[in-house]
């Protein structure tokens, strides 16, 4: 885990969260055995609008905003590559090599023994529910080719699975955005009632007439106020009680009490990391983090049985190392970061990209 520290010295300022200032990150994408340039290879920021593909010599050129990305490299029948990348980088010209994937004969027949045949007629409704979500924008979502996905039931672990053969294409029509989602996987846990799912997303945006463009700009501010992402642009940019965030910490002796803490830029949460152009943040026990600004929706409530009358937003985070986040509000590692609470019933159908500049 890194230590957290203090520096004595300020020489720049944070004060230009949302710099317009770019960098250029260009590569050249190839086989693995031969050598050879791999043409029309799919080059994106994970979960942004930025993307690419390489030229017949196998090679890509992309001008980013300022901040942090996870650039993703998929090719058919290649392993996906993911590069964390950033204007820190000491060479931004990048030689990405792919190797070919092979599935073992132990996973085929792991896989095949477990399949559910009939799986979309009888967990469909279940997995959109969990994956896109079920907020009043999911229902203006559409998974558009659900014949990609394969369901998997583990009776021993009481477990569901659900994979894709290829990307899944889910045209979100309250936020105007068509997302191509690469599924790695998504995972039910029936005897915790625990649901996870990890994968690869590339935003587009939508064409639209005039009144279609002005709705979409009012909900991705709807969807965007009081999100991860809205926090983390807030913590980096000093700026968390303007904004409406609250934090507090899992009191020690009282399991169900939470103390706020008055002071979030204290050294002892938070403190800039190696470079001016990020900062660390580290709880080493649970923590709330209330939104003041807004009301959940009465979907959340009565999904949740909670009293109608609750006021803020509150999601439960828990830490498991110390998290880094950049100007855009990118962060790593995010498999460090864990939501429970409102954040976790917010999925698909409610999240902008990480590109998205809000008003």
């Amino acid at each position: 885990m890194k230590n957290l520290f203090l520096l004595t010295l300020w020489i720049f300022s944070f004060g230009s969260a949302f710099s317009q200032s770019n960098f250029t990150v260009s590569g050249k994408v190839i086989d693995s055995a031969s050598r050879d340039p791999l043409a029309f290879a799919s080059v994106f920021c994970q979960n942004t609008t930025q993307g690419t593909a390489t030229n017949k010599e196998g090679s890509f050129s992309l001008s980013l905003k300022e901040g942090g990305y996870d650039l993703v490299i998929t090719y058919t029948g290649y392993k996906s590559q993911l590069i964390r990348i950033s204007p820190e980088m000491k060479t931004t010209e990048l030689e990405i090599v792919m190797t070919k994937e092979e599935k073992s004969i132990e996973e085929v027949v792991i896989r095949s023994s477990n399949e559910v045949k009939d799986g979309w007629k009888k967990y469909g409704k279940f997995f959109i529910e969990n994956f896109i979500g079920s907020t009043p924008f999911s229902s203006q979502c559409v998974l558009t080719n659900p014949e990609v996905l394969k369901f998997y039931y583990f009776r021993k672990s009481e477990k569901l699975k659900v994979m894709a053969d290829s990307p899944l294409v889910i045209s979100n029509n309250a936020l105007g955005y068509d997302l191509r989602y690469n599924l790695d996987s998504f995972l039910f846990m029936y005897k915790t009632d625990l649901c996870s799912y990890r994968g690869l997303g590339f935003y587009e945006e939508k064409t639209g007439t005039a009144d279609s463009v002005k709705i979409w700009k009012k909900n991705r501010q709807k969807a965007y106020l009081g999100s991860r992402l809205h926090f983390m642009h807030s913590y980096y940019d000093s700026s968390l009680t303007e904004a409406g965030f609250i934090i507090a910490t899992l009191d020690k002796e009282d399991d169900k009490k939470f103390n706020k803490i008055t002071e979030p830029y204290d050294t002892t949460w938070y403190a800039p990391a190696d470079s001016v152009s990020e900062i660390d943040i580290y709880f080493p026990s649970r923590i709330s983090i209330t939104y003041t600004k807004r009301t959940p929706e009465n979907e959340y409530l009565k999904k949740y049985k909670l009293p109608m009358n609750v006021g803020v937003q509150v999601s439960y985070i828990d830490l498991l190392d110390v998290i880094t986040i950049k100007q855009n509000g990118y962060y790593y590692d995010q498999k460090d970061w864990i939501n429970f609470g409102y954040w976790s019933w917010k999925n698909i159908a409610d999240q902008v990209p990480n590109d998205y500049t809000p008003d």
